[in-house]
C-alpha cells in the first residue's frame, strides 16, 4: 500500500469533486486500490468518500459491468405526480383566462388568475381537500411549469371596455364548456393574421447559419401581401391555415371555412352543431349582412346549426387561434420571406400541439364592400335566432334545407 501526504489527499479530493457518475466511482475506486487495499472504509475515513459508492465502483471494476443510477426518481414526487388528475383540472381552469402577446414577440402565455384563486377553485368545484393540495406559491410554481408564464405589470393607457364585457366573457365561457362535453358539438377557433408583405424584409428574428441573412433596408413596396386564415379544432389541437392574396372579406372567411369542412366532414359525420369563436371584426361581425347570409348558406349545404360565439371588443387575444400566429411568428421570424411559395412552406413546417397545420392557398380575387339588400336578408331571417341580452355576440343560424 502506497503512502500519501497531505498534497496528494487535497488533490484527489478535488479532482472527485469535478467528477459524477460512473467517472467518479471508478476514479475512487483506483484511487482505493492503489493507495487504500480497496478498503471502502478507509477511503471514507481518508477522503471523506461515500463507503458505498467507492464499493460500488470497485465492483464495476471488476466486474467490468457499470450500474446506472436513476436519480431522477430518488426524493419525493412531483405535486402533479402524486394527484393524477390536478394537472387536467388546474387547465380546466385556467385555459378559458388565457391569452397571448397580441404583438406576437413571445410564445408565452399569460392568464389573468391567480394561483390563490385556482386553488381555492379547485377546492370549491373541483372537490379537492384543503389538507391534500399543496401551498398556494407551489401552485403557482405547476402553472409556470405548464407554461402560464407571470407577466411584469406594466403602466399602461387604460384598456378599452364596454359595459357588456363581462357578460360576454361569461357567455364565452358558458357555451365553451357545453360545446366541450357534448358529443355531437364541435367548437372551433377562426381568426385573420394580420397580412404578411411578401419581400426581401427582415422581421426582425434570428438565424442560424455562417453568414447573417440579407434583407432590405426599407420595408416598402412589398411584391405580394398575404391574408392566413386560421381554422383551429380547439379539442384536438388540428390547424388549419388557408392562405388567401386578396383581401379579407366575408367572402373569403366563409370559403375558407368550407375549405375546411369539406376537408373534415367525413371525420365529424356524428357532428350535428358548429361552435365558432369568432372575433367581431369588420369582415366578420354580427351585424354584416354578406357574412350572416353567407353563413347562412353554409350552414344550409352542410346541414350544421351554426353558433357564433363572439368575444369582447378589444380582447380578440383571449381567442384561442391567436396562440397560433404567435408560434407562428416565432417559427418563420428568421427568414426572408420573398416568395410566396416559401412562405407556404414555412407554414407547412410549424408545428402546433406536435402536428403540423394542414395549409391551403386560395387564389382567388375577392371584392369588398359587398352589402346584402333588406329585403333579400329577410329570407334568411326566419333560421337566425340572436340572444336578447347580448344580440351583437351571440347567435345562432339553423342549419339544413330552408
Amino acid at each position: 500500500m502506497k503512502k500519501l501526504d497531505r498534497d496528494q489527499i487535497q488533490m484527489y479530493k478535488e479532482t472527485s469533486k469535478k467528477l459524477t457518475g460512473n467517472d467518479r466511482r471508478s476514479f475512487q475506486a483506483k484511487i482505493t486500490k492503489g493507495y487504500l487495499g480497496g478498503n471502502p472504509w478507509k477511503a471514507e475515513r481518508v477522503f471523506g468518500w461515500c463507503r458505498r459508492a467507492v464499493a460500488l465502483g470497485i465492483r464495476e471494476l471488476e466486474t467490468g459491468y457499470i450500474c446506472y443510477v436513476e436519480i431522477h426518481e430518488r426524493g419525493s414526487k412531483k405535486t402533479e405526480d402524486r394527484l393524477s388528475n390536478l394537472e387536467q383540472d388546474i387547465k380546466d381552469i385556467v385555459e378559458p383566462q388565457v391569452h397571448v402577446d397580441p404583438k406576437f414577440k413571445t410564445p408565452l402565455r399569460y392568464t389573468r388568475v391567480t394561483a390563490r384563486a385556482v386553488r381555492r377553485v379547485l377546492i370549491d368545484v373541483k372537490g379537492y381537500s384543503d389538507e391534500e393540495l399543496p401551498t398556494v406559491r407551489t401552485i403557482s410554481t405547476i402553472l409556470n411549469r405548464l407554461g402560464y408564464t407571470l407577466k411584469r405589470v406594466q403602466k399602461t393607457k387604460p384598456h378599452k371596455k364596454i359595459k357588456e364585457t363581462d357578460v360576454i366573457f361569461g357567455n364565452v365561457h358558458e357555451i365553451n364548456k357545453l360545446a366541450d362535453e357534448d358529443p355531437e358539438t364541435l367548437r372551433i377557433s377562426v381568426d385573420s393574421k394580420a397580412k404578411v408583405a411578401i419581400g426581401n424584409f427582415s422581421r426582425g428574428g434570428k438565424s442560424r447559419g455562417r453568414e447573417g441573412k440579407q434583407a432590405g433596408d426599407h420595408d416598402m413596396n412589398p411584391e405580394e401581401k398575404l391574408v392566413p386564415f386560421g381554422i383551429l379544432e380547439v379539442v384536438c389541437g388540428l390547424l388549419m391555415m388557408v392562405v388567401g392574396n386578396s383581401a379579407e372579406t366575408s367572402d373569403f372567411i366563409v370559403d375558407a371555412l368550407q375549405i375546411w369542412w369539406d376537408s373534415r366532414k367525413d371525420v365529424y359525420a356524428h357532428i350535428k352543431c358548429l361552435v365558432i369563436n369568432i372575433d367581431n371584426g369588420p369582415s366578420s361581425a354580427s351585424h354584416r349582412t354578406q357574412f350572416i347570409k353567407r353563413m347562412t348558406q353554409f350552414a344550409e349545404e352542410s346541414g350544421l346549426d351554426i353558433h357564433l360565439v363572439y368575444y369582447p371588443p378589444y380582447h380578440s387575444k383571449y381567442n384561442p387561434i391567436e396562440r397560433c400566429w404567435g408560434v407562428l411568428e416565432e417559427h418563420w421570424n428568421g427568414e426572408v420571406l420573398n416568395s410566396v411559395s416559401k412562405a407556404i412552406e414555412w407554414m407547412k413546417t410549424m408545428t402546433w400541439k406536435g402536428n403540423q397545420p394542414i395549409v391551403h392557398f386560395l387564389d382567388k380575387v375577392y371584392k369588398k364592400g359587398i352589402k346584402v339588400a333588406k329585403d333579400e336578408m329577410k329570407k334568411y331571417s326566419g333560421k337566425i335566432y340572436k340572444s336578447t341580452t347580448i344580440p351583437r355576440w351571440n347567435l345562432a343560424i339553423l342549419g339544413g334545407p330552408a
